[in-house]
């Protein structure tokens, strides 16, 4: 009987995976529960907030200053809304609807401007101050904080009063409104970087770097400024949030851009002050709405970084618990005379998580470490016998 040889078979190689990373993602998913709730509500405000910026223009449906249609006839004003003007329109006869899109990219745009302006300048002078020290030390501490006691929409005004001189333009009032909130987040800046730097340049690796012949500027922006960056995030999406608010201060009391110019929360509230006591509300709720959105958008990306990011705060995934989380479970095993373990944050070991509980389906109970003493329920103890003959038992035995 003949026999077949079939030839040998090589396995074709397997095909590599490429994976996209998406930005921010891990970030995400290091986060879980309700802080993970909060963080995903503040990106998606924050991400319709620059999608309405960057897109104004198509998707306003007028100018931020158009009064007329495409015939030239005028739109009515004070009119409220309808299908041609769906939130109404302002007394001064524009549309409320354009005004508020276009009002986002002129608050994007004065943000963006504060906050990079304020963040390249509080940071080199906190590095520096920090790591050079002595008298030119002592100069910036005694100017920042003559700044930082000045009430900081005061502060803005001055300030957007100086350098604006009057200026009408799209340019010049959104360069003089980011100036002055700049003039008031450099020393909030200043501060936290210049603390970080006097507690870091005495650490081992910058003494390293100095003895290797590092100059102080490397050492500065290349050693030191990498290692006290980490509350920088958070402090600048908090900013964020303020210098909306500060943009329509100055806006509301009138030392903002004016209306031809740019479109401008602040200044749509301020005019329609009196359209709320003759009860047309759509001109002042839209944009109050607005500021009001966006501020909390950003400041639930503030916050929800800041759980993060901070130690002190910082929480590793959702099967470990916080302190608190702890003390509430204690709390409620005590209560039902359960026991149920409470885990320890942070603790390395698997099995200190399941003590008490078992090893498995029918296992026997998997004993605690002495270490984990503290964290977890010991198993009930066995009834004693008669309270004479223990009582002896036990005081010999002491």
């Amino acid at each position: 009987m003949a026999t077949t040889l079939s030839a040998p078979t090589t396995a074709a190689p397997a095909k590599k995976q490429h994976h996209f990373h998406v930005p921010g993602w891990a970030f995400l998913k290091s986060t879980h529960g309700l802080q993970r709730v909060i963080l995903v509500i503040g990106l998606v405000i924050c991400a319709v907030f620059v999608i309405c910026a960057l897109c104004a223009r198509w998707i306003a449906p007028y100018g931020f200053a158009q009064r007329r249609d495409a015939n030239g006839v005028l739109f009515p004003s004070q009119d409220p809304p309808s299908a041609a003007h769906i939130w109404g329109t302002t007394v001064a006869g524009m549309d409320v609807f354009s005004r508020v899109i276009w009002g986002s990219m002129t608050a994007l745009q004065v943000v963006l401007l504060a906050v990079i302006l304020s963040l390249i300048v509080g940071v080199a002078l906190g590095v520096i101050s920090g790591y050079i020290g002595g008298w030119l030390d002592r100069v910036l501490v005694l100017i920042t904080d003559a700044l930082y006691a000045f009430p900081s929409l005061l502060l803005a005004i001055i300030v957007s009063i100086v350098v604006s001189g009057g200026s009408s333009s799209a340019f010049g009032g959104i360069v003089s409104a980011a100036t002055s909130i700049t003039v008031v987040f450099i020393p909030q800046y200043f501060r936290v970087v210049r603390n970080a730097t006097l507690s870091m340049k005495s650490a081992p690796f910058v003494d390293a770097a100095r003895v290797a012949g590092a100059k102080p500027g490397r050492i500065m922006f290349g050693h030191i400024l990498a290692n006290v960056s980490q509350t920088i995030p958070v402090l600048l999406t908090l900013n964020c949030s303020e210098a909306i608010l500060t943009l329509a201060g100055l806006g509301f009391l009138g030392f903002g851009i004016e209306p031809t110019a740019a479109a401008e929360w602040g200044y749509d509230l301020n005019k329609a002050l009196n359209d709320a006591n003759a009860g047309i509300w759509w001109s002042s709720v839209f944009p109050g709405a607005a500021i009001v959105i966006v501020v909390m958008g950003v400041a639930l990306v503030g916050e929800s970084m800041n759980d993060v990011l901070n130690p002190l705060l910082r929480t590793r995934g959702g099967a470990v618990t916080t302190a608190d989380e702890m003390e509430v479970a204690a709390a409620l095993a005590q209560a039902t005379g359960g026991t149920d373990t409470v885990v320890a944050v942070g603790s390395p070991d698997p099995a200190t998580r399941s003590a008490g509980r078992g090893s498995g389906p029918g296992g026997p109970p998997s004993s605690a470490s002495p270490g984990a003493a503290g964290t977890a329920s010991s198993p009930a103890k066995p009834q004693e016998g008669p309270a004479s003959d223990s009582g002896s038992t036990e005081g010999g035995a002491r």
